[in-house]
């Protein structure tokens, strides 16, 4: 009993959780979502996804949580549709 109790013990906590997110290219939030960069830079230019600008013109980020926000919100809005019958599933529409 005092064996399981020292190795108990001796399990390392945790690490404590960064208080900075993961920050992804915008390339990356590309290949996680699977959609063309037209798609991305629409939706960060329009605040739908939100995204920050960093020194250059070019280099934009967007943090993980920030990506399963959005993601979170198109769940919740495609239920909606799906629940009032106006959510349509055409095959081979797919916008990129």
């Amino acid at each position: 009993m005092a064996q399981q109790a020292e190795s108990v013990a001796a399990i390392p906590d945790q690490p404590a959780t960064s208080r900075f997110p993961k920050m992804l290219t915008l390339e990356d939030v590309r290949d996680l979502l699977n959609v063309g960069m037209p798609a991305v830079r629409a939706l960060v230019a329009s605040g739908e996804l939100r995204g920050v600008q960093l020194s250059g013109r070019r280099m934009w980020r967007v943090s993980e949580d920030d990506l399963a926000d959005y993601l979170e919100r198109c769940y919740q809005e495609t239920q909606q549709r799906i629940a009032t019958g106006s959510a349509e599933l055409i095959p081979g529409t797919d916008d990129d």
